[in-house]
């Protein structure tokens, strides 16, 4: 006879001060949520956020700040996410650090939500902000326990629910969602419509002192699979002007734009379904320069005749130390992806390898070397992050300035 679903049921002592003068919703402390997995061990905690059921692969990142970036970052999607720094919200939210115009995680897990929120850019609670997206939160449950059993076991499936169900029903769910090796979630997030990049070149935040914006001397196409808003300030501060595209545009339509280059963007789900987006990027290939972000990255490797496969448990995270083989420096560097190129994959006649993983090995960049083609797995723009792999920007201008002359 199948064992019934583990339930976690103790609870970490709260360490929230009072909540009725800081959550909007007064009974969020008092209602119970379940994070459900599909190994059928089950997690109890309190419920904030919406009072709902959400589904997806439950993943961990390990940065300390941030977490406002992370709800927003479109490479989120189908995901739900464990925050590992044990108080989260203590900063509110706010509209200028959304990295897209909603949160697409599929709910959140956190070791204490906050019940202040102590900014004086704050504008908004970080529950009412999911709340009203409709997104779930787990609170008072021991993410430890829990990033250990993703550790050691690999990301799994899950279910989130503050809506009452029971654990055994969540479990039995969270085995039916479709894993996300073979899912294409690109062109569920991407824009649907061609538009400019307009907004002015300011910092993510007062404190990031920002030098004065280059002249737009460079007419940049971005293909969005999912792209990040600071990717977009980051090419406007080196002198590029953004017209941004849906994921599912044709090389023609590209070159029909006349752009100095092409910008491919990070973004959610497996690589490989994007078949037609790689056949795209290679009739791309000698055109014009070419830089690539995250899953911009993995296209290019498929473009190039790579294969990808999915990591353990993946990077994310804002400490990543990546070896530049070019430079011979490491970087330190933020991290959102469970996917990889196979380097072996790689014709290394054509390609060479810039870019390693000090913790795991992958391979996190890669230039042509006959074209001005070049990507990396991590992401240089942050936010959040460090700021080491800023330069990345600006190897992308020389490229176009070369390709110019």
């Amino acid at each position: 006879m199948a064992a019934g679903p583990r339930v976690c049921a103790h609870r970490i002592p709260s360490l929230c001060l009072n909540g009725n003068e800081a959550f909007p919703q007064g009974e969020s402390d008092l209602t119970q949520a379940l994070l459900a997995l599909e190994d059928g061990s089950v997690f109890e905690g309190r419920a904030f956020g919406a009072r709902t059921r959400r589904c997806g692969e439950v993943v961990f990142n390990t940065a300390i700040t941030g977490y406002q970036e992370i709800f927003t970052d479109p490479s989120y999607a189908g995901q739900i996410v464990v925050l590992t720094y044990p108080e989260i919200g203590n900063y509110g939210t706010n509209p200028e650090d959304s990295e897209s115009a909603r949160p697409h995680i599929e709910g959140l897990a956190v070791r204490e939500l906050s019940s202040v929120a102590s900014n004086w850019r704050s504008r908004q609670h970080a529950e009412e902000f999911l709340a009203a997206h409709g997104i779930p939160i787990i609170a008072e449950i021991d993410t430890r326990a829990l990033v250990r059993r993703l550790r050691s076991r690999g990301v799994m499936r899950g279910v989130l629910a503050t809506d009452g169900a029971s654990p055994q029903e969540l479990v039995e769910t969270a085995r039916r969602i479709p894993p996300m090796a073979g899912l294409e979630l690109a062109t569920r997030v991407s824009t649907h419509t061609p538009y400019q990049w307009t907004e002015p070149v300011r910092p993510c935040s007062p404190s990031d002192p920002v030098p004065e914006a280059a002249p737009p001397r460079f007419h940049v196409v971005a293909i969005d699979y999912g792209i990040k808003r600071n990717i977009l300030r980051r090419l406007a501060l080196v002198g590029c002007r953004v017209t941004v595209v849906p994921a599912c545009t044709t090389a023609e339509d590209v070159l029909s734009l006349d752009p100095d280059g092409v910008f491919l963007s990070n973004g959610p789900g497996d690589p490989e379904p994007l078949q037609f987006q790689a056949a795209q990027v290679r009739k791309l290939i000698g055109k014009r320069p070419i830089f690539g972000i995250c899953l911009g990255h993995q296209i290019l490797g498929l473009a190039l005749g790579g294969r990808t496969y999915k990591l353990k448990f993946g990077h994310r995270g804002a400490n990543h130390p990546v070896l530049n083989r070019i430079t011979n420096r490491v970087e330190i560097t933020s991290h959102n992806h469970g996917f990889a190129v196979d380097p072996d994959s790689l014709n290394l006649n054509e390609v060479e390898l810039t870019h390693i993983n000090l913790n795991d090995h992958t391979l996190e960049g890669f230039r042509h070397r006959f074209h001005p083609v070049f990507c990396v797995q991590y992401h240089p723009e942050a936010a959040p992050g460090p700021h080491d792999s800023h330069y990345l920007f600006q190897d992308f201008v020389r490229l176009m300035e070369e390709f110019r002359s």
